[in-house]
């Protein structure tokens, strides 16, 4: 019988946040793959844990993900940890989980820690839609479309940044941002210099830039949804006349709802009103 794959979740900073399950599969499993052993040593030997580690990042996940699929279908049970937090979450894994799948090997989830859950959540935007952006393209036409997402985006954007280049993302999106357009820098969750600054674009920008500290560290970054476009229901009714003069009622609400910003079941209810009354 082959063996089990375990992703397992590790703190994201404070040591306690370690769950009964995690310390449990960790304990038991036949070898832990770890985005760099020498952190999950540290980790390990302050949880009390003996085990042996194999080496698994960006630069050899596509020469290791069939070795570990051998000792998988040999019978080892293996777990996955990333440097901190849930695995696969900007980390190296996914190619390993697909392996996995298609040699019909059981994947199992450890949950716990998250740096992204634990930034949505202290917050205090809107969080019944998000976008997880991760690690932005450093340069080049790869950065400028992300940027245009997250400025245009109708959901709550997070953003993993290095510390070193926070200054020059707040001033990229300060350029394409409406003043007033909320963010929220997170920086060293869960550890002793944990902050949560949350504010206009420009406010944060400029607290960023006077406060050294605030360049350090573990840093998550979001962006509150862009505003709903508000349009006058006179052109709204126009666009919605010539709309349904060459589409389906449906289709014609979808459209509208693309153009508009609103609600496409409410304005499909409402355009069946205008069709049949021609106000």
């Amino acid at each position: 019988m082959s063996g089990v794959l375990h992703i397992v979740s590790t703190p994201v900073g404070n040591l306690d946040d370690i769950t009964r399950r995690a310390l449990a599969v960790l304990a038991s499993v036949d070898a832990v793959a770890a985005e760099d052993t020498r952190h999950t040593a540290r980790l390990l030997d302050e949880l009390g844990i003996q085990k042996n580690l194999i080496s698994y990042h960006d630069h050899n996940e596509q020469e290791r993900t069939p070795q570990l699929i051998e000792r998988l279908q040999r019978g080892d049970n293996l777990a996955l940890v990333s440097d901190a937090g849930t695995p696969l979450v900007s980390d190296p894994g996914y190619r390993l989980v697909r392996a996995c799948h298609q040699a019909g090997i059981r994947v199992v989830p450890v949950p716990g820690a998250s740096a992204l859950l634990a930034a949505l959540v202290v917050a205090g935007l809107p969080t019944d839609r998000f976008v997880f952006e991760g690690f932005l393209p450093t340069k080049g036409a790869g950065r400028t479309a992300a940027l245009r997402r997250i400025a245009d985006s109708a959901a709550t954007s997070v953003v993993y940044e290095a510390p070193h280049r926070i200054l020059t993302l707040l001033d990229e999106l300060k350029e394409r941002l409406e003043a007033g357009r909320e963010v929220v820098l997170c920086r060293e969750l869960t550890k002793h210099f944990e902050t949560v600054l949350p504010g206009c674009i420009g406010d944060i920008r400029e607290r960023v830039a006077a406060d050294s500290n605030q360049q350090r560290g573990e840093i998550v970054l979001l962006v509150a949804p862009a505003p709903e476009q508000t349009v006058d229901d006179a052109e709204l009714a126009r666009l919605a006349r010539l709309l349904l003069g060459e589409l389906p009622a449906s289709r014609a609400a979808k459209v509208l709802a693309a153009w508009s910003g609103r609600k496409r079941n409410d304005l499909y209810s409402w355009m069946e009103t205008l069709d049949q009354s021609g106000d």
